[in-house]
């Protein structure tokens, strides 16, 4: 299985607490949001990419709107890849945190 960054389980993380909501910007302003720090654009673009090469995201192209000048949003969302990379992750993460003296 594929090993993912830090900054792409963010992303991953963030397109699944934003379920539909999860396009490009709304994942970019989430982050900013939660790590209190500004998150560019390209920082979570170029991992998109990536993540959806690897198969671990899906991207499908919403509905055109008025605000967006009638340009589709790309909606991100976990594949079951994915999940297995998280959830492998997050078994690791929790073993070495058990272990850790802090």
């Amino acid at each position: 299985m594929k090993s993912i960054t830090r900054k792409e389980e963010m992303i991953m993380l963030a397109i699944m607490a934003l379920g539909s909501d999860a396009y490009l910007i709304a994942i970019q302003q989430y982050l900013s949001e939660i790590t209190q720090k500004k998150v560019s654009l390209t920082s979570v673009h170029l991992p998109l990419s990536r993540l959806e090469d690897a198969m671990m995201i899906l991207g499908k192209l919403g509905g055109a709107t008025a605000v967006r000048g009638g340009r589709r949003k790309k909606i991100y969302s976990i594949t079951s890849q994915g999940e297995v990379a998280l959830e492998e992750l997050k078994r690791i993460s929790d073993a070495l945190w058990n272990g850790a003296a802090i």
